[in-house]
């Protein structure tokens, strides 16, 4: 049962998190040999408030 668990920032439209899912769903099952319904993928989306590079929040990144 392969886990993927991918960590966003928030904003992207319902459209392309189904689509990433889908995408990485099919990546694992071709490249690992997992059957689709046992791959698990896990979407988490983060505030740009709570996420930083360089010490700067993406928040207050112009």
């Amino acid at each position: 049962m392969p886990i993927v668990h991918i960590e966003l920032i928030e904003g992207r439209s319902q459209e392309q998190l189904k689509n990433l899912a889908k995408d990485v769903t099919e990546a694992v099952t071709k490249d690992v040999g997992a059957p689709a319904q046992d791959v698990h993928v896990i979407l988490s989306e983060m505030a740009k408030d709570r996420y930083s590079v360089g010490g700067v929040l993406k928040s207050d990144d112009k």
